[in-house]
């Protein structure tokens, strides 16, 4: 079907819909995303974290700072993916995960079809590192994250760049989210934000290879993020750079030095 007949198909389809039914067929549509950007995890020591990342291949690209030090550092998986890790400035601040980001091609369309489905997502706005943002919150108030990529943005200066040789995987195709009520964080996910899977397991709207996976949040949860790469290799590699790693479920894991359970696993 060539663009002129999809274009007229979409158009027949909103008359005979009605304008209600227009309406939730663009929000439908407009939902698709372009995969998972990054975690944010709130770290006790960045510098060994960052320390502990770089043995896993992955290298910092950039960084922000204040007269204490480094307040972010910005890991890069990929060209596309990165591991923030954010300085705990306070005691009563937890350690761990923040927040995850999802990335879009189109923020302002993404934005109209959650407000179409009834959503509040922030204002947009361009972030220090150059890319525009906005938020939701999911129902336990938790943030979920998206940004837009923009040429000039310290992301995009750093394509094809800090890719390091070491790197054990550059994909990562799944974080856990923890909810209190994990079956109204689906019903968020899957209702709302266009997600879709089976069980808990569900994959980004436009980007089913790329998953969260909704736990409960129970005393003592960590973190978990997914990556791709033959588990059994990694194994070797992971004894091999001095780290402590195990054969666990069909994959290979390591903690991080706050406890993030970094699983590498067949896509």
């Amino acid at each position: 079907m060539t663009k002129r007949h999809q274009r007229a198909a979409l158009a027949i389809a909103l008359l005979l819909s009605g304008f209600g039914g227009a309406r939730a067929l663009f929000a439908q549509d407009g939902r698709r995303l372009d995969g998972i950007a990054h975690v944010a995890l709130r770290v006790g020591d960045v510098a060994r974290s960052r320390a502990f990342y770089k043995t896993l291949g992955w290298e910092q690209a950039f960084e922000f700072n204040d007269e204490q030090g480094t307040t972010v550092s910005y890991v890069k998986v990929s060209d596309r993916q990165y591991i923030e890790l954010c300085r705990r400035d306070k005691p009563s601040e937890p350690i761990g995960f923040m927040h995850i980001c999802l990335e879009t091609s189109d923020l302002e369309r993404l934005s109209a079809a959650y407000t179409e489905l009834g959503l509040t997502p922030t204002e947009s706005k361009k972030g220090r590192a150059g890319n525009v943002l906005f938020n939701l919150r999911d129902p336990e108030g938790y943030v979920v994250e998206y940004t837009q990529y923009l040429a000039g943005s310290l992301h995009t200066n750093a394509r094809g760049k800090f890719a390091s040789e070491a790197r054990l995987s550059n994909h990562m195709i799944s974080v856990v989210v923890r909810a209190k009520d994990i079956d109204a964080e689906k019903a968020f996910f899957v209702g709302k934000l266009g997600f879709s899977g089976s069980g808990y397991r569900l994959g980004v709207p436009g980007k089913p290879d790329e998953t969260i996976e909704i736990q409960p949040l129970v005393a003592g949860a960590v973190p978990e993020l997914t990556f791709a790469a033959d588990p059994k290799w990694v194994a070797g590699e992971l004894k091999k750079r001095g780290l402590e790693g195990k054969l666990a479920g069909g994959g290979a894991e390591v903690r991080d030095p706050d406890g993030t359970v970094i699983r590498f696993c067949e896509r």
